[in-house]
């Protein structure tokens, strides 16, 4: 993935310095109170200066170890995590401005979806190439909204092809179908040797190799921005007009029911208009767009996905009605070296998703976009904006919805790819993390069960970014090992809910980051090991909650809030003047950093309650752990007798070097 990377990026983030997020990126919208403001700007001043006062030394040693992380073993390390691991503060701040940056794009009516993926790519230091403007028609004209229909297929096409032209059929055909095999097995770590673990390992090598080296991912970004195009809201409302004739039954293929306006083949594949009535979908051979009026239509199979390694590029943009979609496995908004995109424009829907679908790229751009309703996300792995070399994304802006997910999902970037998952309003339900067991129960709970109360499962989703760890004594197999991507969840209004397992809610693992941005409304946090803000080897983790009165719990049994374990760096903030409540008796954390660690917990405001079994800026092994209450009457309760802190109002306490607890 190479291209015009370095250079663009810093005009995108110059002034991180100021406590405001400039709106230039676009022209005609209002900059909401809940995305202007960085929270880091305003809380930063003084909590560095009260931990600088107390932890220089140890801040000192441990930034001084970040400084060589470009020589550990791990490829395709993103510029975004290793600054952060050399500058804490500068690099979360330049995280949360891209998080609101984002958010302030996706609040724009209409929704701007090429200027949204340019912002949100600005992360990876991806960059599109440039697009040949094309005129979206102003009238009624059916020649002329058919001539514009089949050049976007045609300049997406082109763009993807410049995108694919170093590539042999026998890579390209490797590529795409190793997704399938990333979506059904990938694994965040490998610790065991054998012939298929080996056989897995060299094949996500070259996977990620062919795609950094030889894809011009540019050119990719750009097809996916000609296509969204075709989701002009002005444009849209016409179509019913335009296309006003039913076509005779004799023409259509099989696998739709329904009033049909328009089939036509296309060399990008067919291209089908469906009526305002009832309609249902399952087409077997490539499928560039399906345009559906109205009506409560049910998708199945290949739905808005990437067909094969030669039919890239394909739409499902449906302008009404409580729809169903019944997506294959990478067969639904799912991008392989090309373009899959979803455009819902209203209608309670249900997306019952497989592996790979539902906003998922691997080595292209897997987009779902639903924009008003009260919506049902049930998905598998690898769902609901992730991805693996590439772009997943959903984006959801209206209604009342629910989520639910196995694992890896809901905001999850692998190596080389970024996952995001943006919600603008509506009191909405995250669910991740019931499905896939965890390698803990082996070594801690080996007689307990799936479904009793100890069993754990891993989630790794909710803004999580991770990659592929090859743990191994032999420094050949070391070297195999892939950096992690970046992982984004921003909830921007609504009271919220969120449920996970082990590693997610902000989370970085290996050479990932994972952010998680909610900006307004009273929610529920609830999640397990390595949550609200927790890293993990070189990993980078950010939560922000704005505003609310919050609920934070957890099963534990370790770890949440603030927490960094081997070189990660974690920052979590619960901003704001609520009143909130942890309680966490079943976990520790609240800044707490092991193994040089580095990990800082703040509370803004409020009258807060405190219960956990240890922790509160707890640390070992030349770590830095902070946690800090600005304001408020708080209380506080620590279960654990053993606890070396306990804090109380306007106590300031470092029990260790490297620890600091403070009440002001």
């Amino acid at each position: 993935m190479r291209g015009l990377f370095v250079l663009i990026l810093p005009l995108l983030i110059v002034g991180c310095s100021s406590n405001r997020v400039s709106s230039s990126i676009h022209s005609g919208s209002a900059t909401s109170s809940a995305t202007s403001e960085l929270v880091i700007d305003r809380v930063s001043p003084v909590v560095q200066s009260l931990l600088h006062s107390t932890l220089h030394e140890t801040h000192t040693t441990i930034i001084a170890t970040h400084q060589t992380v470009a020589a550990r073993p791990a490829q395709y390390k993103q510029r975004a995590v290793t600054g952060t691991l050399k500058a804490p503060w500068e690099g979360m701040r330049k995280l949360e401005r891209h998080g609101l940056l984002t958010a302030e794009l996706a609040e724009v009516r209409p929704l701007n979806l090429p200027a949204l993926l340019d912002r949100l790519e600005a992360g990876m230091d991806r960059f599109s190439a440039p697009v040949t403007p094309l005129p979206i028609p102003a009238g009624s004209d059916r020649r002329g909204t058919i001539a514009f229909i089949l050049e976007v297929l045609h300049q997406a096409a082109l763009h993807r092809e410049r995108a694919l032209a170093d590539l042999s059929d026998q890579e390209r055909a490797f590529l795409f179908e190793h997704g399938r095999a990333l979506a059904e097995s990938y694994t965040p770590q490998i610790s065991v040797l054998s012939d298929v673990t080996v056989s897995q390992i060299l094949s996500n090598t070259r996977f990620a190799k062919l795609l950094e080296e030889r894809v011009k991912y540019e050119h990719l970004l750009a097809a996916g921005q000609v296509l969204a195009l075709l989701t002009n809201t002005r444009w849209l409302d016409k179509l019913a007009t335009v296309l006003p004739d039913t076509v005779s039954p004799a023409q259509v293929p099989p696998g739709i029911t329904g009033e049909v306006r328009l089939i036509q083949n296309t060399p990008e594949g067919v291209i089908v208009v469906g009526g305002p009535g009832p309609n249902t979908y399952e087409l077997e051979g490539p499928v560039a767009l399906i345009l559906d009026l109205g009506g409560d239509d049910w998708y199945r199979g290949v739905v808005g996905a990437s067909h094969d390694a030669h039919y890239g590029n394909a739409l499902v943009i449906d302008l009404a009605g409580n729809d169903r979609y019944t997506g294959a496995p990478l067969g639904l908004a799912t991008g392989r070296l090309g373009i899959g995109l979803l455009f819902d424009r209203s209608g309670d829907d249900r997306y019952e998703l497989s592996p790979g679908s539902g906003g998922a790229g691997f080595g292209g751009l897997g987009i779902l976009v639903d924009v008003q309703g009260n919506d049902q996300y049930l998905g598998n792995r690898l769902t609901q904006g992730a991805a693996i070399g590439g772009l997943g994304l959903l984006i959801d802006t209206a209604g009342n919805d629910h989520h639910h997910s196995h694992g890896f999902s809901l905001g999850f970037g692998g190596p080389l790819g970024l996952g995001a998952i943006i919600d603008t309003e509506g009191d909405d339900q995250y669910q991740c993390g019931d499905a896939i067991p965890s390698a803990y129960n082996a070594h801690e709970a080996p007689t307990v069960k799936a479904g009793d109360p100890g069993f754990q499962y891993d989630c790794f989703g909710l803004g999580t970014g991770a990659g592929a760890r090859v743990l191994t004594k032999q420094p050949e197999w070391q070297a195999q090992s892939l950096a992690g991507g970046i992982g984004l969840f921003v909830d921007l209004k609504g009271h919220d809910r969120y449920q996970s397992a082990n590693f997610s809610q902000g989370m970085g693992y290996f050479f990932g980051a994972g952010l998680l941005l909610d900006l307004d409304g009273t929610d529920e946090y609830q999640a397990a090991r390595y949550g609200h803000g927790a890293s993990a080897h070189y990993g980078v983790a950010l939560f922000i909650d704005h505003h609310g009165n919050d609920r934070y719990g957890s099963t534990g049994p370790y770890y949440n809030a603030g927490v960094a374990w081997d070189h990660g760096v974690s920052l979590t903030i619960d901003a704001g003047t609520g009143h909130d409540n942890y309680t966490f008796d079943r976990t520790t954390g609240l800044g707490k950093a092991d193994h040089t660690g580095w990990a800082v917990f703040v509370d803004e405001g409020g009258n807060d309650h405190y219960i956990i079994q240890s922790g509160y800026g707890e640390v070992s092994e030349r770590s830095l752990a902070g946690f800090i209450d600005l304001a408020g009457d708080d209380q506080y309760t620590v279960l654990s007798p053993s606890a070396n802190i306990h804090p109380s109002n306007s106590m300031s306490i470092s029990h260790a070097q490297g620890s600091f607890s403070r009440d002001r």
